[in-house]
């Protein structure tokens, strides 16, 4: 599946109008558990098809991190429509990643 890069302009049509749930992964370029997170949550966004996978980069998107009151970068949040169902921080392999999807995606 293709990762959405989105941005303050495509947020709306990208996120809040989705007909799935969002998984938005906030980053930046010289964060570096958020490289590492990066081909993870590319590989799961091939596996989870039931789920939209966007990335929003703070450093570019400093009006939505905001928005959304991130502290720390990797955050991953679920969106269902407008209202954020859940999020996390920090970095995790593959399978603890899909489990915590998992486990944000039964709160839908």
């Amino acid at each position: 599946m293709v990762i959405v890069h989105v941005t303050k302009d495509n947020f709306e049509k990208e996120v809040l109008q989705s007909d799935k749930p969002v998984l938005i992964d906030f980053w930046a370029p010289w964060c570096g558990p958020c490289k590492m997170m990066g081909p993870v949550f590319e590989e799961l966004s091939n596996e989870m098809t039931d789920l939209k996978f966007v990335k929003i980069d703070t450093q570019e998107n400093q009006e939505l991190a905001s928005q959304f009151q991130i502290q720390g970068i990797p955050t991953i949040n679920l969106m269902k429509g407008s209202k954020e169902v859940d999020r996390f921080s920090g970095f995790a392999p593959k399978e603890a990643l899909k489990q915590k999807i998992e486990t944000m995606m039964k709160n839908l």
